[in-house]
């Protein structure tokens, strides 16, 4: 039997178990915001512990944590050393995820398994790459030890903000500093690039009046809503900005959340809205931040009276291929290409990651996990988001041989 046989044979042998270590880590609530995620970081050493892993916690100071807007984080690094000399090799997923929201048929927090699915918040992504690299890593241990370089793992909690205090802070502080790396991603397609993300808030000024007599007031609302045009106006615009990165299509601008008003007969003095602008590779983010700056001034001096304050929330810079990802490409397309039976393309996603901050590092990554192949399927970020347990299988296995090949 070869290694890799050997390897399947230990995935399909102990897969009840990896299906109940996510089922555990599911059960933990992790909603960001408002971030409370060093419990779930606690939680899964002590897991880990169980499996004879030791995680080392790294607790983001509690100031550092409060003024960022998230509550408290905990980043685990598991390593595992096999010898002098060969690759160190990072297998990073996030355990942060947006509260679960509306419209569920299952327990968002209780791990059901239904139809071949297991159900529940961040069941997709990405707790089920806490399984998959977890598992992969026991079964090379049990069944094929390498006898140099050495694996780690690396579970943080700050992805949706961004990954400043997640693996950001991992790099920042010299804990970590692989070879190479892969991050929790989806099992049809190894992804090699990804969109940025430039995130805004805007405050419109205006001056509140009672509604009887609105001269007497400059209406924040109505001077918001040309703003909001002109910034959707742009969408037009950016359907002829294209990348050349397959998967990637034209840069977005979408507004996701707005506020305002004291009532309902009163004319609004402020209202504040949130903007999402995604940058393909292309793009240059102080190109693009300088553009909807001036977007907003200009629509904002056609309402007298008007004022605008713009602060940044986020900016994620995109993620471009490194010349040494081609080793984690072949693996993953080879192994993967036989246990799915199709061809793993490698291509880019319109999602932004903080597998970003590696790259910046120097760090040749790639996005790989379990998981179906868009995210729409995933039904991550909305009602039922779920992972196919055949997939979750079939991907371990892939991660599990993938790691036998870098570390041989």
């Amino acid at each position: 039997m070869t290694d890799y046989a050997k390897l399947d044979a230990w995935i399909d042998a102990h897969f009840d178990e990896e299906v109940k270590f996510l089922q555990q880590l599911v059960q933990v609530p992790t909603d960001t915001p408002p971030g409370n995620n060093a419990p779930h970081a606690e939680r899964t050493a002590e897991l880990l512990n169980d499996f004879g892993l030791e995680a080392e916690k790294h607790a983001v100071p509690a100031q550092d944590v409060k003024d960022y807007g998230l509550e408290s984080i905990t980043n685990l690094i598991v390593r595992r050393k096999y010898g002098n000399g060969g690759r160190t090799v990072a297998l990073n997923a996030h355990g942060d995820v947006v509260p679960p929201g509306e419209g569920w048929t299952h327990d968002p927090y209780g791990g059901e398994i239904a139809d071949g699915s297991l159900y529940g918040r961040a069941a997709a992504v990405s707790k089920s790459d806490f399984a998959s690299f977890t598992f992969a890593l026991r079964a090379l241990e049990a069944v094929a030890k390498p006898a140099k370089g050495s694996i780690e793992l690396h579970f943080t909690y700050d992805e949706e903000f961004g990954g400043i205090l997640g693996p950001g802070w991992l790099l920042e502080k010299g804990l970590t500093k692989p070879d190479l790396m892969i991050a929790a991603g989806f099992s049809y397609e190894v992804v090699t690039a990804h969109n940025g993300c430039l995130q805004m808030e805007v405050t419109v000024h205006g001056k509140m009046a009672h509604a009887a007599i609105p001269a007497t007031g400059i209406d924040a609302l109505q001077g918001a809503v040309k703003i909001l045009n002109a910034l959707y106006a742009q969408n037009t615009l950016y359907k002829q900005v294209t990348s050349k990165v397959e998967g990637i299509t034209h840069p977005y601008l979408n507004v996701g959340r707005i506020e305002g008003g004291t009532n309902t007969n009163v004319v609004p003095g402020k209202v504040v809205f949130k903007l999402d602008r995604r940058m393909i590779p292309e793009e240059n983010p102080v190109e693009v931040e300088a553009t909807i700056r001036k977007v907003i001034a200009d629509a904002a001096a056609e309402s007298e009276g008007i004022t605008v304050d713009i602060k940044r929330m986020l900016l994620a810079n995109s993620m471009k291929p490194l010349a040494g990802n081609r080793p984690l490409v072949d693996a993953i397309q080879k192994h993967g290409g036989e246990l799915f039976g199709e061809p793993i393309k490698a291509m880019g996603t319109p999602l932004y990651t903080d597998v970003r901050l590696y790259g910046e590092a120097g760090i040749p990554g790639v996005i790989y996990g379990a998981g179906p192949r868009t995210v729409l399927e995933s039904h991550a970020k909305r009602s039922d988001e779920r992972v196919v347990l055949e997939d979750l299988r079939r991907a371990t296995k892939v991660i599990a041989r993938t790691l036998s090949d870098l570390l041989a």
